[in-house]
């Protein structure tokens, strides 16, 4: 049986991309596999733990439910394009300083959900945080230095 493949033109991290990418290939194994980039995690593989979260044209998605070729001339940031020259962005050095992780598996699909928040909402609520993470599940912790965390970026 052949795979129907196509060439799908994107950027990811502010980087342009053109791969050829089978048409059922999911947009986490893409940027895994093809693109190398593995801090997007694979937790429930079904959409419902968030620990696959990027940002699509800088709106959170599930990456283990959206096909790669669908993310044709979108602009996707995983959690490695967060970092500049080699620094933590705002929200990362706040989920390090406030003890947001604790086994970090969770962690790059949280602090993906919380930066298109803030680009949202720069000065968000406890409820609103507590909303844009509705989708995201730790196993680890109870949530409180995750808010303190985002709360934390937000005020800086």
């Amino acid at each position: 049986m052949t795979v129907a493949k196509r060439l799908v033109a994107l950027t990811v991290n502010g980087r342009a991309r053109e791969d050829a990418v089978a048409d059922h290939m999911l947009l986490l194994d893409y940027l895994r596999q093809t693109a190398g980039l593995t801090g997007t995690k694979e937790g429930c593989d079904g959409g419902e733990c968030g620990a696959c979260t990027v940002l699509i044209d800088g709106e959170p998605r599930l990456a283990c439910i959206t096909l790669a070729a669908s993310c044709e001339g979108r602009n996707v940031e995983t959690i490695e394009g967060l970092v500049i020259d080699g620094r933590m962005s705002r929200l990362q050095q706040a989920f390090h300083e406030k003890l947001g992780t604790q086994c970090g598996f969770c962690t790059p699909g949280m602090i993906m959900a919380a930066e298109g928040l803030l680009r949202r909402r720069p000065s968000p609520t406890e409820v609103e945080i507590r909303e844009a993470l509705s989708g995201n599940l730790c196993r680890c912790t109870g949530y409180v230095k995750i808010i303190e965390s985002v709360q934390a970026a937000a005020g800086d």
